[in-house]
């Protein structure tokens, strides 16, 4: 189940949505201009790698600044190839535009870049022996999935379900391909655990800390809250609606 968009329109453009898309992608051209040594270095240095933090003698030996943890912040904007770039930024201009309507630009990249780190906090501490840099800004979309399942649980996401090679176009509700989103990262998250190293090349529960975080930390940014699911004004003497 793939989604293609949702049924909800912004009431204002969502510039600071679409600033991240372009200085993630920005990021990742850079990427493109570098060697693979370059990049491995690139990596070393501003993604996350687990066992960096927590055996700082190891960091030392190895050549990386221990104690430093702009990483986890910096690791949001690096991504790991084409699929992970745009799975990520089609994932947040979906989702993302209604929920900065719902906070104003300042407050929802506030929001985001917190749930991005937390994100981060949440895969070092399930993976703390790891010497595999994570990046990507999925934890810090998870954060903004969590907000969108509190914000809007009613909206209807068109998603394409491929059906014996045929791409069928359904609605559903978001809550429900969100909660089926959430438990497929929590399962897999589940497995990776009682596996030696980061299974699959993909850090689970940074997208499990993630959407938690949005999930109970977006009340502290909302300036807008939507109305009800079939909420219409009233009629007022006068007006024609």
């Amino acid at each position: 189940m793939f989604p293609l968009y949702d049924d909800i329109p912004a009431r204002r453009f969502p510039w600071m949505t679409w600033g991240l898309i372009v200085a993630n992608v920005i990021v990742f051209g850079f990427q493109l201009t570098l060697s693979d040594r370059q990049l491995e270095i690139l990596f070393q240095i501003f993604a996350i790698v687990p066992r960096r933090f927590v055996h700082p003698e190891w960091a030392l030996f190895t050549g990386l600044p221990a104690g430093d943890f702009l990483p986890f912040l910096t690791y949001q904007f690096l991504h790991g190839g084409w699929f992970h770039l745009i799975l990520n930024m089609w994932t947040l201009w979906i989702f993302g535009n209604n929920v900065e309507d719902a906070m104003g630009p300042i407050r929802f990249l506030t929001f985001y870049l917190i749930c991005g780190m937390v994100a981060g906090v949440a895969h070092l501490l399930t993976n703390p022996m790891s010497v595999i840099p994570a990046v990507g800004a999925s934890g810090a979309i998870a954060g903004v999935l969590g907000a969108y399942f509190r914000l809007y649980p009613l909206a209807r996401v068109i998603c394409v379900v491929p059906v014996f090679f045929y791409p069928l176009l359904i609605g559903v509700p978001a809550f429900f391909y969100l909660l089926l989103w959430f438990w497929s990262q929590f399962f897999s998250g589940a497995l990776s655990l009682l596996q030696p190293g980061q299974a699959g090349g993909i850090a689970w529960w940074a997208h499990i800390g993630g959407f938690v975080a949005g999930l109970f930390a977006h009340p502290w940014f909302i300036i807008w809250r939507p109305p009800p699911a079939g909420w219409r004004p009233a009629r007022q003497p006068g007006r024609r609606w």
